[in-house]
């Protein structure tokens, strides 16, 4: 049901992600009508809601692994040009600094020209499951990983 990746989320964007090789994450999905602010824009909450989306995103991809969790402690965004709504959108993240505890990611949303349209910094504190809500547990509606083979997507 994630706003972002839920696939049977009906008001969610239902983007894919995909590990590539040099260890960053990217999405190409689109926005829909229903994530507007001004006519053919998209709304900034939601943008900054996918930047922080691949923050944690590249560290799986990094890993090669879900098993790591962490939230969210600040998110820097810059807003570079309108994100229009039903148009192709790629967004990449990539871990840029790591310790025990903290990760920091390189976020960033472009248009199919890889024109930057927002990007952010993420900061992030590694908790368990468990250490982020009460009775928490992975289940099966938290294994994002479909292995469709994509390992490279030319990002400009």
């Amino acid at each position: 049901m994630c706003i972002m990746c839920g696939l049977d989320n009906e008001y969610g964007v239902r983007a894919p992600f995909y590990n590539m090789e040099d260890g960053s994450v990217v999405t190409v999905f689109k926005y829909r009508c229903q994530h507007q602010s001004y006519p053919e824009r998209v709304h900034g909450g939601l943008i900054t809601c996918m930047l922080d989306e691949m923050g944690l995103r590249a560290l799986w991809a990094k890993e090669l692994s879900e098993e790591s969790f962490g939230v969210t402690m600040s998110l820097e965004s810059k807003f570079r040009k309108p994100v229009p709504y039903d148009k192709i959108i790629v967004g990449k993240g990539i871990i840029v600094k790591e310790t025990p505890r903290f990760f920091v990611a390189d976020v960033r949303l472009m248009d199919e020209d890889g024109t930057v349209l927002a990007n952010g910094t993420t900061n992030y504190v590694r908790l368990s499951p468990a250490q982020i809500a009460e009775n928490v547990s992975v289940h099966e509606e938290m294994c994002y990983l479909i292995d469709d083979g994509v390992k490279n997507i030319d990002v400009k």
